[in-house]
């Protein structure tokens, strides 16, 4: 009976050693795949603060709450099973998803840098969504969610590629402990950059004089820095868009775009070779940026002769038209 006892007990410590070994290369995994997709990371948190720019300070927290149970969602119940099983049954099918991923970060982006020189601006979108009424802050936390699954798609996608010679329930694993990981680490970081102006109101209400002026100091910054985030989040979106384009194209078969890209890269990361990898970096975000914002600008010169955009069109000038005549 000891002799069953001693075994038993071998065997479960056995097991314990295996379930550990398990959990590291897990946690390995997911740290790998985590870095690689960094750079979209800070692009999603980049993107975000701009959906809730100008809102009642009462509702950005519950729109930032909103838009970060619809990532997870959209991670959990759409994006991590159809990355699974695309990469098991179709893995050449997930290029071409991501690439129309890329079109419509494209397309956005574009369409934003358009309404900064003026051309398709819809004066609507001017007036916070709080004032504007629930419907409307329902469209701008939707359009959020919108713009997150395409970054969460190449997030997780990206996090696929690192881990794609582990087996199937290592990868499932992987891509759940950071879809959850970055949803916390990007909605935490939103949520502490939009209600910075309240937390620098608060400490200019402490006793300490130093406090005060800092507090002061944050108050003021904030619309600066939230105009910049929003201004970044646009260029992001073509940054993304565009990169996801040039790689696809490139995966694809059609090589002489990135070839272009990838010597540029060399020439530039040769003038300083102390940075190199910067420079390198630099110069792909560079042109990955102008692919997307192209590429953006024919999608929407197409989308504006289609039906629905004429449609859009013809409702922007009406409602202008009609205000003018008020």
């Amino acid at each position: 009976m000891a002799g069953g006892l001693a075994a038993l007990l071998d065997d479960i410590a056995a097991i314990a050693r295996v379930a550990a070994a398990s959990v590291d290369d897990v946690s390995a995994a997911a740290g790998r795949a985590g870095a690689k997709a960094a750079g979209v990371i800070v692009d999603d948190a980049a993107v975000t603060p701009r959906y809730v720019t100008g809102v009642d300070p009462s509702r950005e927290l519950p729109m930032i709450r909103t838009i970060a149970i619809g990532s997870v969602r959209n991670k959990l119940l759409f994006i991590v099973p159809a990355a699974l099983l695309l990469s098991v049954f179709i893995p050449w099918l997930l290029t071409p998803i991501l690439m129309l991923g890329g079109l419509y970060l494209s397309y956005e982006g574009a369409h934003k840098v358009l309404e900064w020189f003026g051309v398709g601006h819809d004066s609507a979108h001017d007036e916070p969504a709080v004032e504007q009424g629930p419907e409307a802050e329902k469209k701008v936390t939707s359009g959020a969610i919108r713009t997150d699954f395409i970054l969460s798609a190449e997030i997780m996608v990206i996090a696929l590629n690192e881990v794609s010679e582990e087996p199937l329930v290592t990868r499932a694993v992987v891509l759940v402990v950071v879809a959850l990981a970055i949803t916390a680490l990007i909605y935490g970081a939103v949520a502490l950059i939009v209600k910075m102006d309240d937390i620098g109101l608060s400490l200019s209400q402490r006793d300490s004089e130093g406090v005060q002026k800092f507090g002061r100091g944050l108050v003021k910054a904030m619309p600066v820095v939230l105009k910049t985030l929003s201004i970044v989040g646009v260029i992001a979106m073509l940054w993304v868009g565009g990169h996801i384009l040039l790689v696809g194209i490139d995966d694809l078969g059609f090589h002489p775009i990135y070839d272009f890209v990838h010597h540029a890269e060399e020439v530039v990361a040769g003038l300083v070779p102390a940075i190199a990898g910067a420079l390198s970096w630099l110069t792909n975000t560079f042109f990955s940026a102008v692919l997307g914002l192209v590429v953006g600008l024919v999608v929407v010169g197409v989308v504006s002769v289609l039906p629905f955009g004429k449609g859009h069109a013809s409702k922007s000038e009406s409602e202008q038209s009609d205000a003018g005549a008020h």
